[in-house]
């Protein structure tokens, strides 16, 4: 299996059962699954290989990306609090720290390394897919955890981010990809993906830029009348015209409702609904598009986006309070984590 899905989407999943309902077997099923998931972490570097298989141990495919490496640490954290056996935190936390000691001088890190040699095989910087979860988790694991260590990695990855990575076009603000060690503009496309941006910078506090790129993103999917998989924001021209119902928009959306209690981000939801409705419902699920210009349906519809999508509409328009987000952060599936203090 892929280690990285198994731990946001199952692994995170138990975890944040258990805490909602105290069932103890949750609890030791997650204990027996981040026990298989540990010998990804075997590799000469301590960043996790690729799969994982859950019953011999065995591992493969040393070529991963930044979100692959550290997007672990809320669950193995997690799973250490709630046990007291801190080998998960350990491993997860090791894994985030060689990453990020392989940044490079402008503090950007690339799409692609090798978890044996530490060395980058694609030296694209972005925000978007591969390398998204990662940004994200360094500021969550310091909001879970008061790991400091997150914390000044977060913010020298966000200053690095909003010196090298952004744009302002038209009047809108965005972040494209870059050269990692020059900071040389790659290209000036923009995913959906990397619409989960505003809701991790409102997150930090940085309300401003949280604001400026959702709008950009909201025009993403008003232009084209649902969000393409990617575009090129300086033609407002599309890349990629897929669309695999996505959260990551609905979810910035939720955070800056949240701490802004701007009634216009709900006026957003209010599209995004409407439109999801109209493109994707059929009657037996929500179908992914191949094409946002012409509606066509894939029969498909990932497990996310009842995890994601749709709890996070749930959330933009439940009461205030209905998550306290003092003290629980969401992972990157939506799985909602308690606080609990270090045993």
């Amino acid at each position: 299996v892929k280690n990285f899905d198994i731990t946001i989407r199952l692994l995170g999943g138990l975890l944040s059962g258990y805490q909602l309902s105290v069932d103890n077997r949750l609890l030791a099923l997650a204990q027996d699954l981040g026990a298989r998931l540990l010998p990804a972490f075997n590799s000469p570097t301590g960043m996790p290989y690729v799969e994982v298989n859950l019953k011999t141990g065995k591992v493969r495919n040393p070529r991963t990306n930044p979100a692959e490496v550290g997007t672990l640490l809320l669950e193995f954290g997690t799973l250490s609090r709630l046990t007291g056996n801190p080998v998960y935190y350990d491993k997860a936390k090791r894994a985030v720290v060689a990453l990020y000691a392989r940044q490079s001088p402008l503090g950007l890190v690339g799409s692609s390394i090798n978890v044996e040699t530490g060395v980058w095989s694609d030296s694209t910087s972005h925000i978007g897919g591969g390398i998204d979860s990662y940004y994200e988790y360094l500021l969550k694991a310091w909001l879970l955890f008061g790991d400091q260590d997150c914390k000044r990695m977060w913010e020298a990855s966000a200053r690095a981010v909003n010196e090298h990575l952004s744009e302002k076009v038209s009047g809108n603000f965005w972040y494209g990809q870059a050269n990692m060690y020059t900071g040389a503009r790659l290209s000036h496309h923009f995913e959906a993906l990397a619409a989960f941006y505003p809701g991790t910078l409102a997150l930090s506090g940085d309300l401003d830029r949280a604001s400026r790129l959702q709008t950009s993103t909201f025009r993403m999917w008003t232009t084209f009348g649902i969000e393409p998989e990617m575009i090129d924001y300086r033609s407002m021209t599309i890349v990629d015209d897929g669309y695999e119902l996505r959260p990551e928009i609905i979810e910035s959306a939720y955070y800056l409702h949240h701490f802004t209690g701007d009634e216009r981000y709900r006026e957003m939801g209010r599209t995004f609904l409407r439109d999801l409705i109209a493109c994707c419902r059929t009657d037996v699920g929500y179908a992914a598009l191949s094409n946002v210009r012409t509606h066509t349906r894939r029969d498909s519809m990932e497990s996310y986006f009842l995890a994601e999508t749709l709890k996070y509409l749930y959330l933009l328009f439940a009461s205030p309070g209905t998550v306290d987000l003092r003290n629980h952060v969401f992972n990157t599936e939506a799985h909602p984590l308690a606080k609990i203090s270090r045993r």
